[in-house]
């Protein structure tokens, strides 16, 4: 199975990975406007239209007053058809800060449900690590930030990186993990209990070994 790859309303320069024929592409609401400049069509759309200003032929429209961001309507669809990697262009760098926080509880939800999520910006990609070892090819550089994401990440383990950490436990009332480095190696990030938030330079891309 491909990739359930998700297109919301803010920005993002250009695709992280090319599309693949087996990869599902769904617009949620203002996600609808990048299709023009990919010169391809989405196999659906969701929301509630609220910022798109129209709604698409064949979409699934919800209610504007709902419990789920259309983020994370479109993450259940993505489970519920059997997905597990999933991709969220223009989740990051939208106007809307609160909305940006709400798609990290999105990469949250993912992971407690077995997948693994990616959200795509202009200048950082975001992935929650849960329960893993994560590990980085030499050739990335740049800065990796970690966060403690709900309760306490236990067993944070950073090897190959500028301050490594062995066993460690981080807290999400304390920022150690912010602005690591790459230092030309290959590099991991080991969490044991709990999840960390992750973020790191657009330029490398995604990891191949989740």
């Amino acid at each position: 199975m491909g990739n359930f790859v998700i297109f919301c309303a803010g920005d993002f320069s250009d695709l992280a990975e090319p599309i693949e024929s087996e990869d599902f592409l769904l617009a949620a609401d203002g996600g609808f406007r990048h299709f023009a400049r990919l010169h391809c069509k989405p196999h659906g759309a969701l929301g509630d239209f609220d910022s798109l200003g129209y709604i698409p032929e064949g979409a699934r429209v919800f209610p504007v007053e709902k419990d789920d961001t259309d983020s994370m309507l479109a993450a259940r669809q993505g489970l519920a058809m059997g997905y597990r990697r999933f991709v969220l262009y223009g989740a990051l760098d939208g106007p809307r800060l609160d909305h940006t926080v709400a798609n990290f509880q999105v990469l949250q939800f993912l992971a407690e449900h077995g997948a693994v999520g990616y959200l795509v910006g202009s200048s950082y990609i975001a992935a929650v690590f849960r329960q893993e070892t994560v590990t980085f090819p030499a050739d990335w550089s740049g800065v990796i930030s970690l966060f403690c994401l709900g309760s306490d990440a236990d067993g944070v383990t950073l090897r190959g990186l500028k301050y490594p950490l062995e066993n460690w436990r981080l807290t999400s009332g304390y920022p150690l993990g912010v602005s690591n480095h790459f230092l030309g190696r290959e590099a991991s990030v080991t969490v044991a209990q709990g999840s960390l938030l992750a973020l790191w330079d657009r330029k490398n891309g995604l990891p191949k070994n989740r």
